[in-house]
C-alpha cells in the first residue's frame, strides 16, 4: 500500500471510529436521561415505564426503517453519501431533542434520530472493509467497534453531570463536528469498480429471493438481539426492575451501560 492510500485508510478508520462513538452515545443517551427528561415533561411516575417504552420503540422503529433506507442509498449513491446524510439527520434530531416540550414531540424526534443512527455503523464499517485488504480489515473493524463502545461511557458520564437538554446538545454538536473530518474522505475503490458494472445494487428484495442469503440476514439480526435486550430493556428500565425486585437502592441506567461496556470483549 502506497503512503497516500495508507493515509486515506487511516483517516477512514479514525472517522468511522469517532462516528460510531457518537452513534452509540446518541443511541444510549435516551436510556440514561429517560427519567430526568420525562419528569421535566410532566410525565407521572405511574406512566414512566409505558411512555419510556413508547419512545424507545419509536427510536428502534426508526432504526429499522433507516437501516433499509441507508442500505439502499449506500449501494446506489455510495458510502460517503450515507455517512454525510445519516450524521446530519441524527445530529440535528438530537439538537432538536433538547428543545422538546411534549412527549409527542419527543417521540417523533427520537424516531427521526433513529432513522439517522441506523446509517452510521453500516456505512462506516462497509467503507473500512472495502478500503482495506482482507488480511487487515478485521483490525480496522475492531478499532471502530472498540472506540464506539466508549460512546456509552460518555453518554453515562455526560448524562449524569449535565441536564438532559445539554446532553442532547453535546451529542448533536459532536456529530456536526464530525462532518468537517469527513470532508477529506474518499469513496471506497471497490464501490467505484462495482458502480461501473451492470451488477444490481440497492435492491432490497435480494434479501428475500435467496434462501441462503435470507438465512444469513436473520442470523445477523439474532446475533445482536441479546445485547440489545440487555441494553435496551434491562438497563433502560433498570429503575423499574429494581423497584419490582425490592432492590435496596435506585438502579441507574447510566452506570449499567458503563458496566456492560466494560465486560464486552
Amino acid at each position: 500500500m502506497n503512503p497516500s492510500n495508507k493515509r486515506n485508510v487511516t483517516l477512514i478508520i479514525i472517522v468511522a471510529a469517532l462516528g460510531y462513538f457518537v452513534d452509540i452515545y446518541d443511541l444510549i443517551l435516551f436510556s440514561v436521561v429517560r427519567i430526568k427528561s420525562l419528569q421535566d415533561l410532566g410525565v407521572p411516575d405511574a406512566d414512566m415505564l409505558s411512555v419510556g417504552a413508547t419512545i424507545i420503540n419509536s427510536q428502534m422503529f426508526g432504526m429499522l426503517l433507516g437501516g433499509i433506507l441507508w442500505g439502499i442509498l449506500g449501494d446506489k449513491k455510495g458510502r460517503l453519501s450515507v455517512l454525510f446524510g445519516s450524521i446530519i439527520v441524527y445530529s440535528l434530531a438530537n439538537i432538536a431533542n433538547g428543545f422538546v416540550s411534549s412527549v409527542t414531540a419527543y417521540t417523533i424526534i427520537r424516531f427521526i434520530a433513529g432513522v439517522g443512527l441506523a446509517g452510521e455503523l453500516g456505512a462506516g464499517i462497509t467503507l473500512v472493509t472495502e478500503s482495506m485488504g482482507k488480511e487487515n480489515r478485521g483490525y480496522g473493524t475492531m478499532i471502530v467497534a472498540g472506540v464506539g463502545l466508549f460512546g456509552a461511557v460518555a453518554a453515562a458520564l455526560i448524562g449524569g453531570h449535565y441536564t438532559w437538554q445539554t446532553s442532547y446538545f453535546i451529542g448533536g454538536g459532536m456529530g456536526l463536528l464530525l462532518l468537517f473530518l469527513r470532508v477529506g474522505l474518499v469513496e471506497s475503490g471497490l464501490f467505484k469498480e462495482v458502480k461501473e458494472t451492470t451488477i444490481q445494487r440497492g435492491n432490497m428484495w435480494m434479501l428475500f429471493n435467496n434462501a441462503g442469503r435470507f438465512k444469513k440476514y436473520l442470523c445477523c439480526i439474532l446475533i445482536g438481539l441479546p445485547l440489545w435486550f440487555v441494553v435496551g430493556v434491562l438497563i433502560t428500565f433498570s429503575p423499574e426492575f429494581g423497584k419490582a425486585l425490592n432492590a435496596t437502592g435506585i438502579l441507574n441506567a447510566g452506570k449499567g451501560s458503563c458496566t456492560v461496556t466494560s465486560v464486552l470483549p
